[in-house]
């Protein structure tokens, strides 16, 4: 069996939206530096990144009600909803310059206007979204929010959810129209084409089996091309791990011991998706609801429109399951084989903590089909069965971070980094893929401390905002808010025109 040897750069292992993004941004930043991609699957942005494995929400905290909890003095928190959209600005900068610059093509290919919309019901409910649009709607990145409890209005915007709805039970939305659709698998395969033909060496059917670290801070990697068998031995100063749910077990066999005590939880999930075209005709939101008590944060239920290949869709979920695999496409193994002493602890610790989540998930693994249906009626009070199919969403791995000798169960996402800045990876879900620019930002700050410095110009002018926090200059915000507009080829408003896109603005904004 031969074996061949590659020596590189930097090494991305995984071809989502997170190495593609990193890539992009080293190509632009640094040229001269060589970079190899290896990816398991035969295609770019397979798993998490896939159009149909996520909800393709543009996540900037717009409708997303975990973002926004309830406080003890029944207040509403808009702390963690400011800072995510916040990073989903920085984003859409990169984005907006990327296609200024001819990176990414047409910007309907990977994302479209789309309004976000919160919605509950019942006098509790409108209760907490008034006050979250009290507290939201004067901040500067959220201008433009409405607050709606009129059943005539509410039957305006959505017919499909107001048809047959008894409305003695009171209703009301929190309406942004300037959200977005992102199909981020799309904008993976951009990204990765831009990656490839700037001079990096992209090997799908690659398989990364282990890596470990040399006495010159380089990095050795074992890879099998899963086709011809063949193994390769790769050498790379740098290494980043981009592996979505794999990302865990890699890390762990790097044996950093910033990985250590990391453990996962891996939650599946399937989605409804709408096989009536008429009933997709009828809904042009993304519509998020309350989840359920002791329900994951990525289990808010939601009915949301999608765009993919330029055709509408409409899906409806996520309904949690539970499987021991990391990835979709991964091992029943993948879950025992991730438990080691040091995270043994911190993983046992969760099940009491989580006693809510772990009801929740049985109750989910036991609803049959009219269960479903009879969830979707929320949203879609006529709901048939008959108009909708089941699909398999990707494989979500929940952060368990060791705190003390136990552990606490998070939702977000975690950029975990080497002391020495040779290797980086990315852990946890939602918001992920929407934020991956800023967590990509991180990534170069901590690993290229000497080199970041000099950066600065370079990403100022990609991202016009670069170290400065849009929610406290509101002229700026409105400057890089109409150029993304126009670059990304949004509406802005109710304006139903495509703006030809203009140069970004400039640095000294």
């Amino acid at each position: 069996m031969s074996q061949s040897v590659i020596k590189t750069d930097v090494a991305l292992v995984g071809a989502g939206i997170m190495s593609a993004t990193l890539g992009a941004l080293l190509r632009r930043l640094q040229p001269d530096w060589s970079i190899s991609l290896f990816e398991r699957l035969d295609a770019a942005g397979a798993e998490s990144s896939d159009p149909w494995n996520n909800a393709g929400t543009g996540h900037s905290a717009l409708c997303e009600l975990n973002y926004t909890p309830r406080t003890a003095d029944g207040d509403v928190n808009i702390d963690k909803a400011l800072n995510i959209n916040e990073q989903f600005q920085v984003s859409r900068q990169f984005w907006a310059n990327s296609v200024d610059n001819g990176i990414l093509g047409d910007p309907s290919e990977f994302i479209n206007p789309i309004p976000h919309v919160s919605f509950t019901h019942g006098p509790a409910g409108v209760d907490y979204l008034r006050k979250r649009y009290d507290r939201l709607a004067g901040q500067v990145l959220f201008e433009g929010m409405e607050f709606i409890d009129d059943p005539t209005e509410f039957s305006a915007r959505l017919p499909l959810m107001s048809a047959g709805r008894d409305f003695s039970d009171p209703v009301a939305l929190n309406w942004f129209t300037d959200g977005t659709d992102v199909d981020f698998g799309a904008l993976t395969q951009q990204l990765l084409n831009f990656v490839g033909r700037t001079g990096a060496d992209i090997y799908y059917g690659h398989d990364v089996t282990n890596l470990s670290k040399q006495s010159d801070g380089s990095w050795v990697i074992k890879v099998r091309n899963l086709r011809t068998k063949e193994k390769r031995t790769v050498h790379a100063k740098f290494v980043f791990v981009g592996a979505g749910g794999g990302a865990l077990h890699l890390l762990q066999r790097s044996g950093i011991k910033e990985a250590k005590g990391f453990g996962g939880f891996p939650v599946s999930g399937e989605f409804f998706r709408c096989t009536n075209p008429d009933l997709i005709s009828e809904h042009q939101a993304k519509v998020y609801g309350q989840a359920a008590v002791g329900a994951p944060p990525m289990s808010v239920p939601h009915l949301d429109t999608r765009v993919i290949n330029h055709q509408p869709g409409l899906l409806f979920g996520p309904y949690a399951g539970w499987s021991p695999k990391f990835l979709k496409n991964g091992k029943i193994t993948d879950l025992p084989y991730s438990v080691k002493a040091n995270n043994l602890l911190p993983m046992l610790s969760i099940a009491p903590q989580e006693f809510g989540l772990l009801k929740y998930l049985i109750s989910e693994l036991a609803a049959n089909r009219a269960d479903r249906v009879n969830t979707l009626s929320e949203f879609v009070p006529r709901a048939d069965g008959g108009d909708w199919e089941i699909i398999t969403a990707g494989q979500r791995v929940q952060v368990i971070r060791k705190t003390g000798v136990g552990g606490t169960l998070e939702f977000g996402t975690a950029v975990v980094t080497a002391g020495d800045g040779t290797i980086a990876g990315l852990l946890g879900a939602s918001p992920g893929a929407s934020t991956a620019v800023p967590a990509m930002l991180q990534v170069l700050e901590k690993c290229f401390p000497n080199e970041y410095a000099g950066w600065g110009p370079a990403l100022t002018e990609m991202i016009p905002s670069f170290g400065q926090k849009l929610s406290d200059n509101r002229d700026l915000f409105r400057q890089v808010w109409d150029w993304t507009t126009a670059s990304l080829q949004l509406k802005r408003g109710a304006v139903d025109t495509r703006v030809e896109a203009d140069r970004a603005p400039a640095a000294a904004l």
